[in-house]
């Protein structure tokens, strides 16, 4: 039962610790045949608490701020 509870309390930890400090995954795949394009995939997935997205997106110029 101990190993059950700390193995659940470290899986919160480790969630909490990414939406507190966010993750980034950027992928861009691209296939091609003879020098043809094919497909182009470009994707970026971030995982971040709203309050943190919105911390670090301001101050990188994502967003519009309320005062303007």
């Amino acid at each position: 039962m101990v190993e059950k509870s700390m193995a659940s309390s470290s899986l919160v930890e480790v969630v909490d610790r990414i939406l507190d400090k966010g993750v980034v995954i950027d992928a861009w795949v691209r296939v091609s045949l003879v020098g043809i394009e094919l497909l182009a995939i470009e994707a970026r997935v971030v995982i971040a608490s709203v309050e943190t997205y919105l911390k670090y997106a301001e101050a990188v110029g994502l967003t519009v701020s309320a005062a303007a």
